[in-house]
């Protein structure tokens, strides 16, 4: 009798709605066993919506804005001895409203999440991966991360670092087995507006928002292909993230600072 094929594991952050869950669904589906986390009480359920797939899911919940956070996931990842064939590391979240006004503690911890974190975990990851020269990377960033972001400055900011970081690091490790891809999305139809205080934006209201599955499902293609970046999920975010680049910085931050307002959404 043959022994079952071992199916590759995934490592999917922010896993427990939006973007992150719908990573996760691809990769079930597409043969990956999971190891999910967030740092929210929806995970187990995302976790047992996922293990309907058939795929095998370890559910951790742990706020990886913290370093003890990051190294109990790498743990739990790795305690069973397989590999991490693939990590998607997409947990992050959004901070509105003026500088001035908004909570330093808010914004702190948006950086030690979107940039710390991210950073802490791709080194774990990437360590072990080289040694094998093997792996896959997706690392969320953001259409924000082309632009600077009045009423939002620090989140753009920790985007363009993540956007920054993939590209720098996918180049580093272009001949070690290793690709990182770059998820770009644009607005999408997930509690982000909400956990960051956007709803009453015209950013945060626009009927243009696209699906989270779309984006996932784009964004996994363009991992499994070893591309370098996606902009997803439909037309407009594609033809939005194109023309920016044929803007000044100045305007780009003037159409941002009339959507990001707060208020304009009356």
């Amino acid at each position: 009798m043959s022994t079952p094929a071992v199916r590759p594991l995934a490592l999917v952050t922010g896993a427990s709605s939006g973007i992150g869950l719908e990573l996760a669904r691809q990769f079930a589906t597409h043969g990956f066993d999971l190891v999910v986390a967030a740092e929210d009480a929806g995970l187990e359920a995302a976790a047992q919506d996922l293990r309907g797939t058939g795929a095998a899911v370890e559910a951790v919940r742990v706020d990886l804005a913290t370093a003890d956070g990051v190294e109990e996931l790498h743990r739990r990842a790795t305690a069973g001895g397989r590999p991490v064939a693939a990590a998607a590391l997409n947990a992050g979240i959004g901070s509105g409203g003026p500088f001035a006004e908004t909570p330093l503690e808010r914004e702190l911890r948006l950086v030690d999440l979107n940039v710390r974190g991210t950073v802490h975990l791709a080194k774990l990851v990437v360590r072990d991966m080289v040694p094998r020269r093997e792996g896959r990377i997706l690392i969320t960033s953001s259409i924000a991360s082309t632009m600077a972001g009045p009423f939002a400055a620090v989140y753009n900011a920790s985007k363009s670092f993540d956007q920054s970081f993939a590209l720098g690091l996918r180049a580093e490790l272009e001949d070690s087995g290793i690709t990182v891809t770059s998820l770009m999305p644009g607005p999408t139809d997930t509690d982000f507006f909400e956990r960051g205080d956007l709803t009453d934006t015209k950013l945060g209201t626009t009927g243009l928002k696209d699906s989270p599955a779309d984006v996932a499902r784009q964004g996994f293609e363009a991992l499994m292909a070893g591309r370098e970046r996606v902009v997803a999920a439909s037309l407009t975010t594609k033809l939005q993230a194109y023309s920016s680049r044929f803007l000044p910085d100045s305007a780009k931050a003037a159409l941002h600072k009339v959507m990001a307002r707060p208020g304009s959404a009356r």
